[in-house]
């Protein structure tokens, strides 16, 4: 694998070790969440683990905590002495899952982090419905 592409490959994650979800759950989410919006496509390779966790600067029992999850779920594949690889287009049905399951992640990521500050849940949903409008507006929608 060419290890000039690291780097930029760890660029594309947003750890943060005080969110509720643990470090290895992030990086599954992270890597769904980009295969299900074509960041991450069928065939591309990922890094090793331990390149990903030196470049990532976390254990490498973290990292393969979350390959292996993902490999059980079959949306990654790791070949001996070849590497590990997005598997081939889910299904329909598969994507839309896992499309939910970043949504959820990323809801669960901002409600965490907004109840850490101390906004109550009212002032949360004002803010996703005021956002929400922002956006649409900016989008022409």
């Amino acid at each position: 694998m060419n290890t000039n592409l690291l780097p930029s490959f760890s660029k594309r994650f947003r750890l943060d070790i005080r969110a509720d979800a643990p470090i290895y759950q992030q990086i599954v989410d992270q890597i769904k969440a980009q295969i299900a919006s074509g960041t991450l496509r069928p065939g591309e390779q990922l890094p090793t683990v331990r390149a990903l966790a030196t470049d990532l600067r976390i254990n490498f029992n973290t990292v393969a905590r979350a390959y292996r999850m993902l490999d059980e779920e079959r949306i990654i594949s790791t070949q001996q002495g070849r590497g590990t690889y997005i598997t081939e287009k889910p299904p329909p049905r598969v994507t839309e899952r896992m499309r939910r399951e970043s949504l959820e992640a990323l809801a669960r990521h901002y409600v965490s982090e907004a109840a850490r500050f101390g906004f109550a849940d009212s002032d949360i949903r004002q803010m996703v419905n005021e956002q929400l409008k922002v956006w649409k507006e900016e989008q022409g929608k």
